[in-house]
């Protein structure tokens, strides 16, 4: 027990100090770090409902390519609808796709997906293993926060992409995210590191990894947050 225990405070402090060396800080000499991962859902992936379950997101994917509901379409090169595994137990939601984001058709590409990916990385998972994705689908002018009404009308894609892939935690990416998921009021404060629910399924809002790009000496809190995420994970 004690050995156990032993184990699991050496591996946090040795993922703590790589996730410290991803954002700049000293960080540890090379080398791997193993954390805790749940038991991918392999029944689930063969199973029939699995595909059914893709084929019904990549018809809601076309969907969103062709949506002229709101302004954003105007100025869209590509709708940007997902990216990662349909069967995972843990979901990111974003704001809305960048530069980057908007030429490829994929979401978090940018530097600020870079960064994602080493926070999930940091966490025992590959980026390919969770399910990534955004409140809207296209690009606000400038990268600038979706609109209220812009979020409403996209919430029909965000809505039935998570009731789809039916996550066991999702980790709502800054304000943006965690508004429109209901994680907080408008305009409400103190909403990270608070747990809430969206639809049943457990909801952690943290901050945005561009935030983090801007503001590192937050990545502290920050990986909190996910050791919370990966506690729940593992229950």
């Amino acid at each position: 027990m004690v050995s156990d225990e032993r184990e699991s405070l050496l591996a946090s402090a040795r993922a703590l100090l790589e996730w410290e060396r991803e954002l700049g800080g000293m960080g540890i000499p090379e080398g791997t770090i193993e954390l805790p991962a749940t038991e991918p859902r392999g029944d689930a992936e063969r199973s029939g409902a699995a595909r059914e379950v893709t084929l019904r997101l990549a018809k809601l994917a076309e969907e969103a390519a062709a949506c002229t509901a709101c302004r954003l379409h105007e100025g869209r090169t590509k709708s940007v609808f997902a990216r990662g595994n349909p069967s995972a137990d843990l979901a990111f939601v974003g704001e809305g796709p960048g530069y980057h984001e908007d030429q490829q058709g994929v979401p978090f590409v940018g530097k600020a997906g870079q960064l994602l990916d080493r926070m999930i990385r940091a966490m025992g998972r590959e980026p390919d293993e969770v399910y990534i994705c955004n409140v809207v689908k296209c690009r606000p002018p400038n990268n600038r926060t979706p609109k209220p009404d812009e979020a409403g009308v996209c919430a029909r894609f965000l809505e039935a992409q998570l009731d789809l892939v039916r996550p066991r935690v999702i980790v709502a990416l800054g304000r943006c995210a965690a508004e429109n998921l209901g994680l907080v009021e408008p305009g409400g404060r103190g909403w990270r590191g608070r747990w809430g629910q969206w639809r049943g399924i457990d909801a952690m809002p943290t901050y945005h990894p561009a935030f983090l790009l801007r503001s590192p000496q937050m990545k502290r809190p920050v990986w909190e947050d996910l050791q919370q995420v990966l506690a729940r994970l593992a229950r």
